[in-house]
Order: structure tokens, then sequence, then C-alpha cells
């Protein structure tokens, strides 16, 4: 998987979608990112980060490197092997994403809205979000969906059958407690790392099971 179509709608826990887009990125992963326009609306309420228009790759990499600086990392820009953030509107159908034949078959909606989720499963594609998410279930590729509402209704739960038996994996953000986190940030790195492991992505986010 060079590269990954990540999506950001508006459902909470834009964290989540955060923290994979800058482990992908540190992976050297190229990613093609999605914010929907609740997407930012969450991401400033939420985060703080205000991520519109053409300088959104911008303040996204501003705001990674800023998290990474607190925890003592390297920032992302400038280091080599790092992947590439490529922003696009939610609008533009006639981005990349919007298309089988640009090879693009790893995506992840995180957090995914249950809208998104539900017009995804309809087969809509009114979005760049769901158009790429379409192309990615019909050209077989992975297609992981992180939704995060409670509780569920039976739409909601019909929508998410629909979409696994599509070939979609339905990675809800319920994050565990058997590797003993301490921190929120344990808690959204399981979750991420869980997504990765979706992806066929090696990570060392969380502390795995090893048995009894």
């Amino acid at each position: 998987m060079a590269s990954c179509i990540v999506a950001i709608t508006g459902a909470s826990g834009a964290v989540y979608g955060v923290r994979l887009t800058e482990e992908l990125l540190a992976g050297g992963y190229d990613v093609e990112l999605i914010i929907s326009p609740s997407g930012f609306l969450i991401l400033r309420e939420e985060l703080g980060l205000a991520a519109e228009g053409a300088d959104a790759a911008r303040s996204m990499l501003e705001y990674i490197d800023g998290r990474r600086a607190l925890r003592g990392k390297d920032a992302l820009r400038g280091r080599g092997g790092t992947g590439r953030l490529t922003c696009h509107r939610h609008d533009d159908l006639t981005g990349a994403p919007a298309s089988g034949s640009a090879l693009m078959r790893s995506m992840v909606v995180c957090p995914c809205s249950m809208g998104t989720m539900a017009r995804v499963a309809a087969g809509v594609s009114g979005s760049l979000i769901e158009r790429a998410a379409d192309c990615v279930l019909k050209e077989r590729g992975t297609l992981v969906l992180v939704p995060r509402e409670t509780p569920l209704s039976t739409i909601h739960l019909d929508n998410m059958r629909t979409l696994a038996g599509a070939g979609a994996v339905i990675l809800p953000a319920m994050p565990a407690f058997y590797h003993g986190p301490e921190s929120v940030d344990d808690m959204v790195d399981f979750i991420v790392g869980k997504t990765l492991d979706a992806l066929g992505v090696e990570n060392s986010l969380y502390k795995r099971w090893k048995g009894s």
C-alpha cells in the first residue's frame, strides 16, 4: 500500500483521523485527505484546528508537528521517507480518488458519521468521500469505516451489515482496556493501531495480547 485515502467526516472523534494521518505519513505512505464540511467543524470544535480551504494540508501538518513535539518526536516535514499529504475538496468529483483507474485501493473513513455510512451503503456518490468509498468497494480494495456513535439504531446496524457484506471493514471506535491504557492518547492509539492492522500496516501503537 503506497498510498491511502483518509476521510474525516462529521462524527465526534476527529483525533482518530488526525492520528491515523500522522502514523501513515510517518510510515512513508502518501495520504489523500478528504474532509467533509462537518468534519471541519468537528476538527475546530474538538481540536481547535482551523484547517479549511487551500491551507488545509499546511494546517494539518503544523498541528501534527506540534503534537509530535509534545511527545518528543521529530517533525514530519523535511524528514526523509515521510509520505506526502494531499488534501482534496469534498465536492471535487474530478479528484484522483473519484476513479477506480487511479489505483487507490485503500481507504479509511475515520471518524465515519452515520450519514456518510448510510450514503455509502446506498451507493450514493454525492461527494468525493462517497465516490472514493464506492470506487474502493467496486475495485475490491480495503475500505475501513470507523463509526463513532452510540447507541445504534436498527438503521445504523442495517447499513453496517450491508457494507460488511460488500467487503468493508466496520471498525467501531471502541477502546479496549486489557492493554492498561494510562491516558486518552493510549486509548486513541489503540483504535488507530487496530485501523492500521486492518490496512495491513505494521505498527506498535498498542500492547498486543499474548495470552494469560
